[in-house]
């Protein structure tokens, strides 16, 4: 069963038509290699995540709002890393510790 034409013609204009949509498929195919290749250069050059945080408010003087665990899911946006005495230090201070990642327990520094 031969289901192509059997004329020059339109075997030359198929052939055509798949060479434009084979070159179509190269181009995606090169931009999805392409996006792959950043985003694995992105999660390779990423900054490791600090142990502890301080997430501060909005206003003047931005003051702080809570300590965190690095990486907790519950920080917001506008934190900065600090070091391990700085967290102590701002719990001691009131600062108040995250309800969800216990920045407090896990600096062994229970209210």
């Amino acid at each position: 069963m031969n289901d192509l034409p059997p004329d020059l013609p339109r075997l030359r204009t198929l052939r055509t038509w798949h060479a434009m949509w084979v070159e179509r498929l190269d181009i995606a195919i090169a931009a999805a290699e392409q996006r792959e290749a950043e985003q694995r250069r992105g999660q390779e050059r990423r900054p490791p995540v600090p142990d502890w945080m301080l997430e501060v408010g909005i206003g003047a003087g931005k003051p702080p709002v809570a300590v965190h665990v690095g990486g907790c899911h519950m920080s917001g946006k506008r934190v900065r890393g600090i070091s391990r005495d700085e967290a102590r230090r701002a719990l001691a201070d009131g600062v108040q510790a995250c309800t969800h990642c216990r920045a407090d327990t896990e600096l062994g520094v229970l209210e």
